[in-house]
């Protein structure tokens, strides 16, 4: 019987080989962006930050803290600091153009995510391969890409809210939502919990008794000319934060010795023209187009 050293370097050596393919079959399928779209973009990450860039964006340009967290469930009703898993995050490549960027982050439970994250015309788009090589079950359930969005709307912490929106019954419906969330350990702040997620797993930030019907999370530009929206597949909740920032956040569910998942997510930035848009959203998510 082999042991759990050499069991461990079996299951490490047949992720890299299959988040290889994973992160190849997703960029494969990337293609360029419709006429709608704000133009080629760039990224940058340095310093946990992914920074994204155009010409035609509005504001200098869009910061992404990648990745803020990793988090255990349980967490709706508990100390943050327990919620999280340390995890170090560190650059594999970078290609010349700005367009592609590799990454992996390292939990301390022992997972290993591989990032592969590609700029196109006016969305950028992320495959995650997540994969656990011990013996032991991971608590890695979710992770907190946190946007930072105070120069794209041209506000602060105390006004953005009202360039924010989800979707509720359907609709786009514009941020501070009726009723309004105002009880929680830290406040404030909104949370969007949807169907599959349990109440006690999310952002210990006010929830919403709101559903949202898919998950797509945006706001409108300074001008309201322009939209940043995201989405994950799957996702664990949509949240108005506490830093002018918007999350989608990437749900990974936990992980079984020897388990790997792929996850997957855009980050749009687009005329402000909503059915073009969720054209586009329903083309790269069918299952959240699915629900209402």
């Amino acid at each position: 019987m082999s042991s759990p050293l050499i069991r461990s370097a079996q299951i490490l050596s047949r992720w890299l080989a299959w988040s290889v393919l994973a992160l190849a079959c997703g960029a494969a399928s990337f293609s360029p962006a419709a006429a709608e779209d704000v133009g080629p973009l760039t990224i940058e990450w340095k310093d946990n930050f992914l920074t994204v860039r155009g010409e035609r964006l509005s504001g200098e340009a869009v910061r992404i803290h990648y990745l803020e967290a990793f988090c255990r469930p349980g967490s709706t009703d508990r100390e943050w600091g327990e919620t999280t898993i340390e995890h170090r995050t560190r650059l594999v490549s970078a290609s010349e153009d700005r367009r592609r960027i590799e990454l992996i982050s390292e939990l301390a439970d022992g997972v290993l995510v591989r990032h592969r994250i590609t700029a196109g015309d006016g969305e950028v788009d992320f495959q995650m391969v997540a994969a656990n090589p011990t013996d032991t079950p991971s608590q890695a359930h979710w992770a907190q890409p946190c946007i930072r969005v105070d120069q794209f709307t041209g506000r602060g912490q105390d006004d953005y809210v009202s360039k924010c929106f989800v979707f509720l019954d359907g609709r786009p419906a514009r941020l501070p939502t009726e009723p309004w969330a105002t009880e929680a350990r830290y406040v404030p702040g909104q949370v969007y919990r949807p169907a599959h997620v349990p109440p006690d797993d999310v952002n210990p930030r006010p929830v919403s008794r709101l559903t949202p019907s898919n998950g797509l999370i945006g706001c409108y530009s300074a001008d309201e000319r322009q939209i940043l929206a995201t989405a994950w597949e799957p996702y664990q909740e949509l949240f108005q934060g506490v830093g002018v920032c918007l999350h989608s956040d990437p749900r990974l569910g936990g992980l079984a010795p020897g388990e790997a998942k792929t996850i997957r997510g855009k980050l749009y930035l687009v005329d402000a023209d909503m059915p073009a848009l969720l054209v586009r959203y329903r083309r790269d998510f069918p299952q959240h187009a699915a629900a209402k």
